[in-house]
């Protein structure tokens, strides 16, 4: 395998591998923006339950693609000790950075969740889908935010990753699906055919369409359950 077409079609390959927690009725937890995609063919191919987990990288603020750990839902903080000493950030700048960040992510949560309650974590199997992986440290704050929800079964679900990320986030979760550990990832991109940078509304519209369909296949289900009971009521009458 190259690679992949795109975001969905990396999805769908990854639901492959998974088809067999659709029984123990998983939610899926995707990275916005780039996971979400990629969620929806796993979430869809499961039955499952789609929702977001949002997490911002703390960037060093004179070099932001340079991080320092990680926030997420829940009032998470990941920071990286080694990374903290050898740039000198003070006490007081990195409080600020923690604060303007952790409000992103309320912010984030209620761009994409709305007013609806965060999805119920405890005792499910939950499955943590992101588009791809290089170092791993804003899916390893997302994975102790999780933690903390105390769910049955933790697992990670990647189309692409850095193999050395692959094992040191395996100690982290109960089981890690990764399509491709390539040597030489350099960047997630590279191995899309179509990596086009996702808006918030696309997100919204993902989500939503996730919802609608999930809501009509539980009605559809709940119609069938209805019409056997029915018929198997009706068939006892004739009986008599």
């Amino acid at each position: 395998m190259n690679g992949f077409r795109n975001r969905e079609d990396a999805g769908r390959r990854l639901a492959a591998e998974l088809r067999a927690y659709a029984a123990e009725r998983p939610v899926v937890l995707a990275l916005p923006r780039g996971g979400v995609p990629v969620g929806y063919e796993v979430a869809r191919a499961l039955a499952a339950e789609l929702d977001v987990w949002i997490v911002r990288k703390l960037g060093v603020p004179w070099y932001p693609e340079l991080g320092v750990g990680a926030v997420a839902e829940g009032g998470y903080i990941h920071l990286t000790d080694a990374v903290l000493r050898r740039i000198g950030l003070s006490e007081d700048q990195l409080a600020r950075l923690i604060d303007t960040k952790q409000r992103e992510v309320k912010e984030r949560v209620r761009r994409f969740r709305g007013e609806r309650p965060g999805p119920r974590l405890r005792d499910r199997t939950v499955i943590l889908v992101d588009d791809g992986i290089a170092t791993g440290g804003t899916v390893r704050a997302a994975i102790h935010s999780i933690r903390a929800q105390a769910p049955k079964r933790l697992v990670l679900a990647i189309p692409v990753a850095a193999p050395d990320t692959v094992a040191a986030l395996s100690a982290e979760v109960d089981r890690v699906v990764c399509l491709l550990t390539p040597i030489d990832l350099s960047a997630i991109g590279l191995w899309y055919q179509d990596f086009r940078q996702l808006s918030d509304d696309e997100v919204v519209e993902i989500l939503e369409r996730a919802r609608s369909e999930r809501e009509a296949n539980g009605e559809r289900l709940r119609t069938e359950g209805r019409r056997a009971v029915d018929g198997e009521k009706e068939r006892a009458t004739h009986a008599r």
